[in-house]
């Protein structure tokens, strides 16, 4: 009779705590003590707070590639993760990985090959240092482009063979220099399409990072997987605290699907989420450079809701973020990623 009573109390428990309730929190970083990139740096200092909060709390800090080992082999479990993750090969990562290297905590770090050897750039040479040494390195394409952009006349034919012909280059570049060819991917700018996930599958990575902010989970995109930025305002230990004890807010679907903006400015994001774990009309959007946008749920008991903006956006990048307070204490969060390609953006 204990036994049958067992299997009823499986039988009745929700069926996302039989799924697993594991998590990965990935953050992105870029630059080290160079203030003159005030969006993208952080001073060593914080840095070396962000370890040290990691290390109090006992952070289970991984390598990405492990993340989507587990994901691809059935998922998280119960567990916690942590992903380290610094995009663009800059010089200045040196001086962050001598602080990673006292803590014992592994790092991802995404190359684009046309870079490699410039001036503020790691060379072929400190690669080939930085991976014996432990540093898993992962592909970035050649050029850094906006991939979602065409050029003026651009097919889409001509658009996606160009696209090719980068992650080509940046492909034989790996393995000539460093003698393999990366299986992770990042997305320039955190920019992608359907069409620019399905081209990153085709050239064999098992997944793709980009740079909208939310937690990894079990049913999260393989080729969209959230990173939450660490530079400028929003590097503080503070802000980096926040978003380590944050949990998935989970979209079971979203429509539109893709992030490039193509219709009626602000848009309208109509989102199916698994509401049973949170306090549903404590969930609040907030619009990147906005403030609060509009939630009107269409059906509380299934998860439907709808989000907009009160004004238009106006960057070439911007977000619908999602939060909310979960049953059993702690907070949710999902951000939905909004691409102008029309909007000129030079440089990174």
């Amino acid at each position: 009779m204990k036994y049958l009573g067992y299997l009823l109390l499986l039988c009745l428990l929700p069926i996302q705590v039989l799924a697993g309730e594991g998590r990965a929190n990935l953050f992105i970083y870029h630059r080290f003590n160079e203030p003159r990139y005030a969006s993208t740096n952080i001073d060593l200092e914080t840095f070396r707070e962000h370890l040290e909060v990691l290390k109090k709390k006992g952070a289970r800090v991984v390598r990405l590639g492990e993340v989507v080992h587990r994901l691809l082999q059935g998922g998280l479990g119960n567990e916690t993760f942590v992903s380290l993750t610094v995009d663009d090969g800059f010089r200045s990562f040196l001086r962050a990985f001598e602080l990673l290297r006292q803590y014992g905590y592994p790092v991802t770090l995404f190359v684009n090959t046309d870079a490699v050897g410039g001036a503020s750039y790691l060379s072929w040479e400190e690669l080939a240092t930085l991976h014996g040494q432990g540093v898993e390195i992962g592909g970035h394409t050649a050029s850094h482009p906006h991939m979602v952009n065409r050029r003026d006349g651009e097919t889409r034919e001509a658009w996606l063979e160009r696209l090719k012909t980068d992650l080509r280059r940046s492909r034989e570049a790996f393995r000539q220099h460093l003698g393999f060819v990366p299986d992770l991917f990042a997305y320039p700018y955190g920019e992608y399409d359907f069409d620019v996930q399905s081209l990153v599958r085709q050239f064999g990575f098992r997944a793709a990072v980009a740079q909208q902010s939310g937690v990894v989970h079990d049913a999260s995109d393989l080729f969209a997987l959230p990173r939450f930025p660490m530079g400028g305002p929003y590097a503080s230990v503070a802000s980096f605290r926040e978003k380590l004890a944050m949990r998935p807010l989970k979209v079971l679907s979203a429509r539109p699907a893709s992030p490039v903006l193509s219709g009626e400015n602000p848009p309208v994001l109509e989102l199916v989420v698994d509401a049973g774990n949170l306090i549903a009309e404590q969930l609040t959007c907030y619009v990147s450079g906005q403030g609060r946008g509009v939630v009107e749920w269409l059906d509380r008991a299934e998860g439907r809701l709808r989000i907009t903006a009160r004004e238009p956006l106006r960057g070439r990048r911007g977000k619908y973020t999602l939060t909310a307070p979960g049953r059993a204490g702690g907070w949710h969060w999902y951000s939905h990623l909004w691409i102008r390609p029309e909007i000129d953006e030079s440089g990174y």
